[in-house]
């Protein structure tokens, strides 16, 4: 197939795009594929999105957290880290009966699979009993299931298949090399010992990054060669733009450019063709313009909610009238629009309320009557 010559600047073409799925990926070759010019990059990643997946589809997901806060690693972005002062107050492990209730309100927004995650470094034995009681009924409820809980033993990731986990989450974070600029407490191989022992309990794998921490280029391009180069590829790649937080190491770090973020969903697509690319932490910072360009670059899932484990995340209603506005899941978003239309009218309206504003959302017809007469 021949190639425009804009195209023929990467060592990707259109037929390339559509060839099965590689795990050979070099470092050079990936950063052909950021170099690529915009567009081009952008229309790559629409051929292998369209060749396997619907694309006005989008997977959504709930995210619970199920024990917050005093977490003794050190990462240095995260709020739950004992290290840091950030004001987040510390939950115990949640009781079973409020998880179900929330997973519930889950399923009625539309959400088809239902996340808990814990602030451990690792699951202790006692722990086990519970969180698998927490899968087992979440199940009955006719959600897909997913827990983050932090490093997995080979017999608790067997645990959690046994009691029906779907996922797990335990994303790489970053490249190799910028990792121990971040985190000092668990290793790479940790992480990545983890995702071989969920993948060999036969439970599909959740794991992704976080960008704009201050990495550099290569750096993206090494944490997507790690992932697309595991013996599988993750069923589900969640790309996280950092949620800078007061109080953690990264409250300050400089925003990563907004192109660039969407270039790595793009990159994502086609070197992990099969994989749901999850559009994820930081979307509340993101207008629905650059939203809409992450799913044309390949996103494919989001997280419904307010929050996600401790950071703020758009409201549902709001990503449903992104949805409608988009055309993606109109089956299911034409049942929940207009309830979302008149949840974000009341919301406004309780908003305004407390600045004395509510008047500026209403017509007064006496006014009308009144100029009537006098004329």
């Amino acid at each position: 197939m021949s190639t425009s010559p804009s195209l023929s600047t990467s060592s990707l073409s259109p037929s390339d795009a559509i060839a099965a799925p590689r795990h050979d990926w070099t470092i050079k070759e990936v950063n052909g594929l950021f170099d690529m010019p915009f567009n081009d990059l952008m229309f790559q990643a629409q051929i292998v999105h369209r060749k396997h997946f619907d694309p006005n589809q989008v997977q959504v997901s709930t995210l619970l957290s199920i024990k917050t806060g005093a977490c003794p690693e050190d990462c240095k972005y995260c709020p739950q880290s004992a290290r840091y002062d950030t004001g987040l107050e510390k939950e115990r492990l949640l009781e079973i009966d409020k998880v179900i209730q929330r997973a519930k309100e889950a399923k009625a927004a539309g959400s088809t699979r239902f996340c808990m995650g814990a602030a451990w470094r690792n699951p202790k034995d006692r722990d086990m009993p519970y969180v698998t009681d927490m899968v087992k009924e979440v199940k009955k409820l006719g959600l897909e299931t997913c827990m983050t809980l932090g490093m997995l033993t080979t017999e608790q990731a067997v645990a959690l298949k046994q009691a029906g986990l779907d996922y797990y989450n335990h994303n790489l974070d970053t490249s190799p090399e910028f990792y121990g600029d971040i985190i000092t407490t668990r290793t790479y191989q940790d992480r990545l010992d983890t995702l071989d022992n969920v993948r060999e309990a036969g439970m599909n794998v959740c794991s992704g990054g976080i960008v704009g921490m201050g990495e550099t280029s290569d750096d993206r391009a090494g944490l997507l060669t790690q992932l697309a180069n595991l013996d599988h590829h993750p069923e589900s790649v969640p790309i996280n733009m950092l949620v800078k937080v007061k109080g953690t190491p990264m409250e300050n770090v400089e925003d990563l450019d907004y192109f660039e973020f969407i270039r790595t969903i793009a990159v994502a697509r086609i070197m992990m063709p099969k994989s749901y690319v999850r559009l994820s932490a930081g979307r509340e910072a993101m207008n629905e313009q650059m939203q809409a360009m992450c799913f044309m670059a390949g996103a494919n899932s989001i997280f419904y909610g307010c929050k996600l484990l401790t950071t703020s995340n758009p409201d549902t209603h709001e990503d449903v009238m992104l949805f409608n506005k988009l055309g993606i899941n109109s089956k299911q978003t034409r049942e929940y629009s207009d309830e979302a239309h008149e949840a974000a009218l009341l919301e406004e309206i309780d908003d305004r309320s407390g600045k004395n504003m509510a008047d500026n959302l209403f017509y007064d017809a006496t006014l009308k009557q009144a100029e009537t007469v006098n004329n």
